[in-house]
């Protein structure tokens, strides 16, 4: 009987030392258990996703010097790795997305990943050529039907692809199913990958192994969750999420039992990734649900910590206002680098509450992290002065509002450079989504922390952060959120209330629905067809935006690629 053992890892793309000495410290671990084989991630070799990497000759030379070091440690265990490899005829792209199979130091089998994805944040046929031929992979009596994250999910009516590999490989009487994968994180993504796994199972009645990536790269998590199932449909072991695991699975009579389990599945379409909510009352609970909470707040954290560590940076810095998002994202923060490392500025103006630097003063002091006070008035009165003779007997407006945010991102910036620190950016989705901030002041900062979180997310977030004692100060929770850069302004004076503006930006972001669809769950039309146009309208505010960790199906950046100059909807 086969021992197979999953090693899901955390990876640091281009970190070629880093990587194999990763694989190699499990594989001591796997030779410790009795392991046959042991299976890694997809392009654990160099990490994913290499995105533009892969077009150096440097880069895949380097993957190929991995293989060969990894190669020489297997003779007691085959292993299964991603790396990139040539595609040796001129016809096609010059690479396959691969996994291969070494045992006994050399390369016993490998197969091409045939389904390519190309929507959202994956980019795969820009580089690699999908496969065009199928084979079952022998290793100790046993024929392996390997497949490479996307190819098990061309299942169902409505399949992406025209190809399931599984189909080919299924003829060829495999034994066993292996799946190595780099499936990122979304709150609304962990049961249907369950489910996929689940489904391939039933269908060829062969047990599966999915080894899943761990970590953040730049702006996506990856959460892990590797999974055993036999071939009966049962789940039989489950990796843990957010952080690197080992696990050891016997091949044993018990995982190749099929019948007993529940054969009923999901609807399967090309759009299963997202729950289809149809009504406009349930999305916030939706929404914010307590499962999904825990998990943005995890893979938040993870991914501040990744980003960090892996771009060798220590030491955060952040404008904390006495608002919800700042005081989120600085909990958040000083979970990820610990409460030393991360820095709050108060920055009031003539505008801000007494209460708001109270509130963010006692928020710095539960969380024991540094911070300072420093008045913006001197700097933003210098402005106006020498702003003076432009803008002549003009009233006060926007301009003078956002010269006091952009004098905050001033004020950030300088501690920043000046100390070595990374400017956090506090902007949540639905400010992100209107245009709702200044370029250049609040819009500032090296990674958007709640880029992706709606702002009925922040509120539940922050309820989390305070699930055991008052860490965040309840005023911050209950007061009205407001930038604070006029007398008495609310934010309800520029947008919508959140609890319905966050219900249609998730229906137009997330689900991709037109206007008259939304406007048919009962909306009223003015108000969707105001808040589409601010969406379309800010396009080039978020073109120039930094980085936002990724925890939604839909998040801003390089998984949503929309014209800055466009007539639609504006």
């Amino acid at each position: 009987m086969l021992k197979i053992a999953l090693s899901q890892q955390n990876y640091h793309i281009g970190n070629f030392a880093a990587n194999t000495a990763k694989m190699i410290q499990a594989i001591r671990q796997a030779e410790e258990a009795g392991v046959d084989l042991l299976v890694f991630s997809e392009l654990s070799i160099c990490g994913y996703p290499p995105r533009d990497f892969l077009e150096f000759e440097d880069f895949i030379q380097q993957c190929y010097a991995g293989i060969e070091q990894l190669k020489k440690e297997t003779a007691r265990v085959g292993i299964i790795v991603g790396a990139p490899q040539r595609n040796r005829q001129k016809e096609g792209k010059d690479l396959f997305n691969a996994a291969w199979l070494l045992h006994e130091g050399e390369v016993k089998g490998v197969a091409q990943k045939t389904c390519l994805p190309t929507y959202d944040v994956f980019d795969e046929y820009r580089y690699f050529e999908p496969a065009y031929e199928w084979s079952v992979i022998p290793f100790k009596g046993k024929k392996i039907a390997l497949t490479i994250c996307e190819d098990i999910w061309a299942l169902g009516d409505n399949p992406l692809y025209r190809i399931a590999p599984m189909d080919e490989l299924v003829k060829l009487s495999p034994d066993l199913m292996i799946n190595i994968s780099a499936s990122p994180f979304d709150y609304d993504h962990d049961e249907d990958r369950k489910e996929v796994v689940r489904a391939n199972v039933l269908r060829y009645k062969l047990p599966m192994i999915y080894c899943n990536a761990t970590g953040s790269q730049t702006e996506i998590v990856f959460d892990g969750g590797s999974l055993v199932y036999n071939a009966a449909g049962y789940l039989v072991k489950e990796l843990k999420y957010f952080e690197e695991d080992f696990a050891v699975v016997t091949m044993n009579d018990e995982m190749y039992r099929t019948g007993g389990a529940d054969v009923t599945l999901r609807t399967m379409d090309k759009e299963m990734r997202v729950s289809k909510i149809n009504d406009p009352e349930k999305i916030i609970d939706f929404l914010t649900a307590g499962n999904n909470i825990e998990q943005i707040y995890r893979a938040l954290v993870l991914g501040i910590k990744d980003y960090f560590s892996k771009m060798g940076f220590s030491k955060a810095i952040l404008g904390s206002s006495g608002g919800i998002d700042s005081a989120v994202t600085l909990a958040i923060a000083c979970e990820a680098l610990g409460a030393d490392q991360v820095r709050a500025v108060l920055m009031p103006s003539s505008f801000s509450s007494s209460h708001s630097v109270d509130d963010a003063v006692a928020l710095s002091k539960n969380l024991g992290n540094p911070y300072d006070i420093i008045p913006i008035k001197t700097v933003y009165d210098a402005f106006l002065e020498t702003l003076a003779p432009v803008f002549a007997d003009a009233p006060f407006g926007i301009a003078e509002e956002n010269i006091q945010s952009r004098s905050r991102g001033n004020l950030l910036m300088a501690i920043a450079n000046k100390f070595g620190y990374i400017l956090l950016n506090t902007s949540n989705k639905s400010e992100l989504s209107t245009g709702y901030g200044t370029l250049y002041g609040d819009m500032a900062g090296g990674l958007g922390v709640l880029g992706d979180v709606y702002k009925m997310q922040v509120y539940a977030l922050a309820r989390y952060i305070n699930r055991k004692n008052e860490i965040i100060p309840q005023n911050i929770i209950d007061k009205a959120p407001s930038a604070e850069l006029r007398p008495n302004q609310k934010d309800s004076d520029s947008l919508p209330p959140y609890e319905l503006l966050d219900k249609v930006l998730y229906q137009y972001i997330e689900r991709h629905q037109g206007p008259q669809e939304i406007i048919d769950m009962g909306i009223d039309e003015p108000l969707v067809r105001r808040i589409l146009k601010l969406v379309n309208t800010n396009e080039y505010k978020r073109n120039q935006f930094c980085p936002i960790i990724r925890v939604s199906a839909k998040a801003f950046g390089v998984g949503r690629r929309m014209p800055i100059v466009g007539k639609y909807l504006t």
